[in-house]
């Protein structure tokens, strides 16, 4: 069986992490695969030197870009086209908008005989974007549903919100979650924990708040800044850790230093995936005030390590944050919510512990890459029996 995987870009990310692991988990099955990228740039920090570490054969389309640019576009396009032409895949298999769109249309095109499946790791239509872009999106992803075999989503909400949107059916629609390496949280030692806050400056009696994620639009850590600004004052031993780098760096800093908390916050800067485990050893609570997600796998990272999460409401974070047993779900945007559920989980070390433990168990149960692998390794095996749509 020969498989391709493509995706727009490999920033440090969870999509490209799913889709890494996935062509990892493939190639040690015994299946040729190549993946397919666009030129990975940006503060959020690229994987490709990692994919060519792992010996994964990587082709680059540098026209391949994340925004909408019908010039760069087209090219990509007809690159991909010859690609899949050339290599007659038994299975292309996309990740993310712009690959997802130009890459099922001309893996069709190129070889009607390529079986195309599509992973939704986050729709690219959503309500904090421009009415214009979104009914684009939309109508874009109508025409690649005809180009498309099958679907697979990382969560439950997305297939809900894709079918709500026009978008095939429920049979079009497994749900697989996003796969990761869990025992490394489960298992990163205490002695760790110890070294790594006495690097950050982190005293045995101090408490931390973490979040995981790109300082980037959306990701909403200027919800969990003004939150912490309120928690400071009435805790002055608890201090909030922000793993992850991007665009809004300068932002927040400036922000925490108007307010007076910034010696109380910590910046990693960018963290490699490896690090991860780690970092959320460090913290006491994991909190997720993204605007938009899919399944967020850092909220999936932090119960794996044994930490109860604050998370808001959005996409498909309820189906790990069970609320008020492996965390608490937050209205989006809700700050006066946010803190006091924060402030609960401090206050209440024994309630934290045990939904701590909840999350790891869910975690351990849906989450090992072996898992997700296996059950993307049925879905080909079927539609390659079949030859056709569900």
């Amino acid at each position: 069986m020969k498989i391709c995987h493509i995706i727009t870009r490999l920033v440090v990310g969870g999509a490209q992490e799913n889709t890494i692991f996935t062509v990892e988990g493939l190639i040690k099955k015994g299946y040729k695969v190549d993946l397919i990228t666009g030129k990975t740039k940006g503060p959020e920090g690229t994987l490709e030197k990692k994919v060519q570490q792992k010996g994964i054969p990587l082709i680059i389309v540098k026209e391949l870009v994340r925004n909408i640019n019908p010039f760069y576009d087209i090219i990509a396009f007809v690159k991909l086209f010859f690609i899949f032409r050339k290599n007659k895949y038994d299975i292309v298999h996309t990740h993310s908008a712009k690959a997802g769109i130009l890459g099922r249309i001309s893996a069709k095109l190129a070889y009607s005989s390529t079986i195309v499946i599509h992973t939704i790791h986050g729709l690219p239509f959503h309500q904090y974007q421009n009415k214009i872009l979104n009914f684009i999106y939309i109508v874009a992803e109508k025409i690649a549903y005809y180009f498309t075999d099958h679907f697979i989503c990382v969560g439950e909400v997305m297939k809900e919100k894709s079918i709500k949107a026009g978008i095939g059916n429920e049979d079009d629609y497994t749900v697989i979650y996003s796969g990761f390496e869990v025992e490394k949280y489960i298992n990163t030692c205490f002695e760790k924990r110890e070294i790594l806050r006495e690097k950050y400056g982190i005293r045995k009696d101090e408490k931390v708040i973490g979040m995981i994620g790109r300082l980037f639009y959306l990701k909403g850590h200027n919800f969990l800044l003004e939150a912490f600004r309120d928690i400071s004052k009435k805790y002055p031993d608890v201090k909030l850790l922000l793993v992850g780098d991007g665009i809004l760096r300068e932002q927040l800093e400036n922000y925490a230093k108007k307010h007076g908390i910034y010696d109380k916050i910590i910046f990693t800067g960018l963290i490699s995936p490896e690090k991860i485990p780690e970092h959320v050893a460090i913290m006491d609570i994991l909190v997720h005030t993204s605007l938009r997600e899919g399944l967020p796998k850092s909220v999936a990272q932090g119960l794996a390590g044994g930490k109860p999460v604050v998370a808001f409401d959005i996409d498909g974070t309820k189906e790990v944050v069970i609320n008020g047993k492996t965390g608490f779900i937050v209205p989006p945007g809700n700050v006066k919510v946010l803190k006091e559920k924060i402030i609960y989980l401090l206050e209440n070390f024994e309630i934290a512990s045990k939904m701590g433990i909840e999350g790891q168990n869910l975690i351990k149960k849906l989450f090992p890459v072996e898992k997700m692998v296996d059950e993307i390794e049925k879905i080909y095996l079927k539609f390659l029996s079949n030859g056709k749509k569900s």
